[in-house]
């Protein structure tokens, strides 16, 4: 009797140190992957990627036009952790043409820089302090195209490089639960609006037709609430969605109009190498264009992460 009560004594020892043993572990797994999340100082990561399309007809009786595009994007994140400080910067960019074999031109399909900046300091909770700043433009002149009188292609420029240029900052208030969660929230932001005075010069211009600017000049000045907010989640195991979401209101005209730009960005990874991209934008803002202005790019895509 005496040994059957060693044996089991020596059984439960041993089950309670196994115990203790998975607990310690399963502690030791909990608190890396908290101290991998609570990572201090510069994380930086980010992706390029490349699309590109190329169609030829030959005696296609259905109808076509042979054609080439090509885009090239940049998503580049740079982010900064302390224990009472973070400071989020994110870079975009792309641009892309396409050439047909019946146009003269090459025309862009897409055209775009913005870079956004938010810093924030620890407030409480998931509450910061913070200061934002956003800014956006194209590399490259933009036309609008049509036919003279004799039906060949003609084009007018009518954007280019910093016209328009929106620069947007002020201070507020940030919720921010993690990298890919967050949303600011600045009700006394600034806006500038930049263009060429070119633009605004020309002899008949209407003060404001031009992207809100008045005549002879080259900036607009608004104040206003600015809202924005980031969530990136992944809907399947190889498939990223990325939002971005930006509202402003002009407490100086119009207050009820409005602006917002929204992009969603779908990233479905094939490979390393490889993945099927979907970028969508849509913008109101009626002192560029009364309705939305909508912009779609969808390819497969070579990417490189970095």
């Amino acid at each position: 009797m005496k040994k059957v009560v060693i044996a089991l004594s020596l059984m439960l020892g041993l089950h309670v140190s196994a115990q203790q043993e998975v607990v310690k572990s399963v502690e030791e797994v909990v608190k890396a992957v908290n101290d991998t999340t609570r990572t201090k100082g510069w994380i930086r990561k980010g992706n390029i990627s490349f699309l590109f399309n190329q169609s030829t007809f030959d005696n296609w009786v259905a109808g076509g036009e042979n054609n080439i595009s090509g885009n090239l994007g940049l998503n580049y994140d740079f982010n900064y952790k302390s224990d009472d400080w973070s400071w989020d910067n994110k870079v975009i960019a792309s641009y892309g043409i396409v050439k047909t074999k019946n146009s003269e031109f090459e025309k862009k399909t897409d055209d775009r820089f913005e870079f956004n900046s938010l810093a924030g300091k620890k407030a409480g909770g998931y509450w910061y302090y913070s200061a934002f700043l956003n800014f956006r433009t194209q590399f490259t002149k933009g036309f609008v195209y049509g036919t003279d009188a004799n039906g060949k292609e003609i084009r007018d420029e009518n954007t280019n490089f910093l016209s328009p240029g929106y620069l947007t900052f002020g201070p507020g208030m940030m919720w921010k639960k993690r990298d890919d969660f967050k949303f600011n929230l600045a009700p006394l932001s600034s806006k500038l609006t930049f263009v060429d005075k070119d633009y605004t010069s020309v002899p008949g211009y209407v003060n404001g037709s031009y992207f809100g600017v008045d005549a002879n000049k080259s900036m607009r000045y608004e104040l206003g609430f600015y809202a924005a907010g980031y969530y990136k989640f992944n809907l399947f195991e190889n498939v990223s969605a990325e939002n971005i979401l930006s509202l402003y209101s002009n407490y100086l005209e119009d207050p009820q109009n409005v602006d917002v730009d929204y992009q969603l960005n779908i990233v479905m990874t094939i490979n390393k190498f490889l993945s099927t991209n979907l970028s969508f934008q849509t913008i109101y803002d009626d002192n560029a264009f009364r309705g939305f202005q909508t912009r779609q790019v969808l390819g497969l895509g070579i990417n490189y992460g970095f």
